[in-house]
């Protein structure tokens, strides 16, 4: 707890401070543009941010500030199992129905406009594959998924020394089906003749559902350290389109019902920046 006398000279810096701010722009008015007078003004507002967050320490609160951002791998559980039904008509194995992992990353900074609340963003993709030589033919199928948007989270101001937040990522996604039929042997008319060729047997299709999405998440972030920290979290991925389209954007009819790119999420992370929990 601060001394009386410490908080009251703190009050009168402030007064004074902000005083000569008034001051001094009250006398280049002239020569102030209206946008680097609203710079001033955003300059005050985190500096009483800033010190009136130092100051709550004293009452047992404290605002979160900082910003972070890092790596994060994520287990994604799409249902499959439309897409397994037809890879074991091939002679494939099934992909798997226990989960896939994707990749990449995201971060966030506190906007201190509002206390707790943080904005930022992320980006997550990943591939699936089942592959094989059967029937004289080489054939693959991968199942791609990914999504990316813009998180909005608040950390519960109640929860000490780590941040516990709920919020949601805002953003489009989508999952894709690729179907690969091959020999081994190309050539540059090979392939031009497999176009007018009607007997052909090489294959390529690719089946894409863009959608996009709310998702709801929950992310508890640890710190290690004053700059890194660990994260795990999850949510779940509610998607708002259910259409399928081929190749050149074509309409895919009779799709199963149970091929949603709808999914349950555990994400996992080790973000660096300025943790201050």
């Amino acid at each position: 707890m601060r001394p009386l006398f410490i908080k009251e000279e703190l009050a009168i810096y402030h007064f004074s401070f902000v005083s000569g701010i008034a001051n001094f722009i009250h006398q280049k008015d002239t020569q102030i543009n209206p946008m680097k007078k609203l710079l001033i003004l955003f300059l005050i507002l985190i500096f009483f941010r800033l010190t009136n967050a130092q100051e709550g320490e004293d009452v047992g609160w404290v605002a979160r500030f900082g910003a972070a951002g890092g790596f994060s791998p994520t287990l994604v559980f799409p249902n499959v199992d439309a897409v397994n039904l037809q890879i074991k008509n091939m002679g494939l194995e099934n992909l798997s129905s226990k989960g896939m992992l994707v990749y990449g990353g995201g971060g966030y900074a506190y906007i201190m406009l509002v206390d707790n609340l943080r904005i930022g963003g992320i980006g997550l993709s990943g591939t699936q594959t089942s592959s094989g030589f059967k029937d004289g033919f080489n054939k693959e199928v991968k199942y791609n998924y990914g999504l990316g948007g813009v998180t909005v989270e608040y950390s519960l101001p109640f929860i000490k020394n780590i941040a516990v937040s709920v919020g949601a990522i805002i953003g489009v996604g989508s999952s894709s089906i690729e179907i690969f039929q091959n020999q081994n042997n190309y050539s540059w008319s090979g392939i031009w003749n497999d176009v007018s060729n009607k007997t052909t047997q090489n294959i390529y299709r690719k089946i894409i559902n863009t959608f996009l999405t709310i998702t709801p998440t929950l992310n508890v972030d640890i710190p290690l350290s004053r700059f890194i920290a660990f994260r795990i979290g999850g949510g779940y991925i509610t998607t708002f389109a259910s259409s399928w389209k081929v190749d050149n954007d074509q309409d895919v009819g009779n799709v199963p019902s149970d091929l949603s790119s709808s999914s349950f999420f555990i994400q996992t992370g080790i973000y660096f920046g300025l943790i201050a929990f």
